[in-house]
């Protein structure tokens, strides 16, 4: 082998692995598209908004109503984001994917969800008398588990052939079928190792609740990191809503971040304070270079998609649109943006900077919390300065390594009507039968 292909040999092992992740990039996009107009629709329908506490109490009690169908409709998708993960999995992963895809996800995650519900007092224990059973919880990452199942089963079985007495059940009909049987075999392995899974991340929340400096910088770390497993939740939820705790006037004892600041406890805020600076200015500074590194062919249509997503996150704090167009493309940048949102968590902490948002940390939020915030005028030129840091790295390390960043594709990668890059083989149609 000579000098000249070896580089090539081994660029051609790194590809099938690399490819797997970029399909299921590409796979998460599809639902993570929906969550924008979600957003926007939860966050008028809140009681701060259009609600009680918002315009309904001065303009009148008629837009309480309002305020609840938007607010419901918004949280309908937010209330079923692993189901909605399992269905764009199995549609966007699996190739020459069809209905019958999406139906056997839909069917394995129901039957996963249901198998470890029903095996959750044999894992976590039963209540005590009148008590509400605590049921095992994967969230998100329970769908996408699902979704790859069903479309990895789609893609071994949709041609299988029974035998003639049985040959009603072959075919795709197969698959939703053998998927219901894996998901209680997946069900049941992902029960046994819960109290683990679920301890582990308990500990860290525990251990970054103990320095706002430290702890600030890892919690923001694991945030993103955990963010395209749709676990950060399960390390939020602790420090949101249990960690710390603050008396009112009245002698009420408050706890967690959210609940302690909105309640008037000057210290809270230590995570959710250093989201500002990245959801305002960081990820729309990351798309400008998305933007500006983009194919002179391309530009145009990369700049209309990220104008959008960055518009999103500055107003919103709504950042998967952005986030997961880099995620799997391009890892490197996303580790970057994961430590850089710790550096922000633990530098506006050591600044005792203290503000906190309803929903997410867009300016919306800002400006609502604004009067109730501490120091709340140096988010500002913070978050300028992340974005400009930002916007300089980024473009910075994507010439440098080359990295297939939005806009950066190959040439036999093409955007289908849902602007969501996709592998599209030249012998081979458009998911849904639409042509390219």
């Amino acid at each position: 082998m000579t000098a000249t292909t070896a580089p090539v040999a081994r660029e051609k092992r790194r590809i099938p692995g690399f490819a797997q992740l970029q399909r299921i990039g590409r796979s998460l996009m599809l639902p993570i598209a929906s969550l924008p107009a979600a957003a926007l629709l939860l966050r008028l329908g809140q009681d701060d908004m259009l609600g009680k506490d918002g315009l309904a109490g001065a303009w009148g009690d008629w837009l309480l109503p309002v305020a609840a169908v938007l607010g419901a409709a918004g949280n309908a998708l937010f209330s079923n984001l692993p189901l909605i993960f399992a269905l764009g999995v199995a549609v966007g992963y699996a190739r020459k994917s069809d209905g019958s895809t999406g139906l056997a996800a839909l069917i394995g995650y129901l039957v996963f969800k249901g198998v470890t519900d029903a095996m959750s007092p044999y894992v976590l224990g039963k209540p005590a008398a009148g008590g509400t059973q605590e049921l095992i919880n994967y969230g998100v990452l329970g769908g996408i588990v699902m979704g790859l199942v069903a479309a990895l089963l789609y893609q071994r079985y949709y041609r299988i052939k029974l035998p003639a007495y049985l040959a009603f059940f072959g075919g795709r009909r197969f698959v939703p079928i053998i998927t219901a049987g894996m998901a209680i075999v997946v069900a049941l392995i992902a029960s046994l190792f819960y109290s683990a899974f679920n301890s582990g991340l308990g500990s860290v929340a525990t251990f970054v609740s103990g320095s706002p400096v430290l702890g600030g910088f890892v919690y923001g770390t694991l945030n993103r990191l955990l963010l395209p497993l749709g676990l950060h939740h399960l390390l939020n939820f602790p420090l949101w809503f249990q960690i710390g705790n603050f008396t009112g006037a009245d002698g009420t004892v408050y706890q967690g971040d959210i609940t302690r600041f909105f309640h008037g406890d000057p210290t809270a805020g230590t995570f959710m304070t250093g989201f500002f600076p990245i959801m305002m200015f960081a990820l729309p500074g990351a798309a400008l270079a998305f933007v500006h590194t983009a194919k002179a062919a391309k530009r145009k249509v990369i700049a209309g998609i990220m104008g959008s997503a960055a518009l999103v996150s500055f107003v919103t704090g709504v950042t998967e649109p952005l986030e997961f167009s880099f995620m799997f493309l391009a890892w490197p940048l996303y580790v970057i943006h994961a430590l850089l949102t710790g550096t922000s968590l633990a530098l506006l902490n050591w600044l005792g900077v203290h503000d906190g948002f309803g929903f997410s940390a867009g300016v919306i939020d800002y400006l609502l919390n604004f009067r109730i915030a501490t120091k709340p005028l140096l988010i500002i030129p913070i978050g300028l300065a992340y974005g400009v840091l930002y916007y300089v790295l980024f473009r910075w390390v994507i010439t440098r390594w080359n990295l297939r960043t939005p806009g950066r594709e190959d040439d036999d990668q093409v955007a289908d009507a849902n602007n969501v890059l996709v592998d599209q083989p030249a012998d081979e149609p458009a998911a849904g039968g639409a042509t390219a």
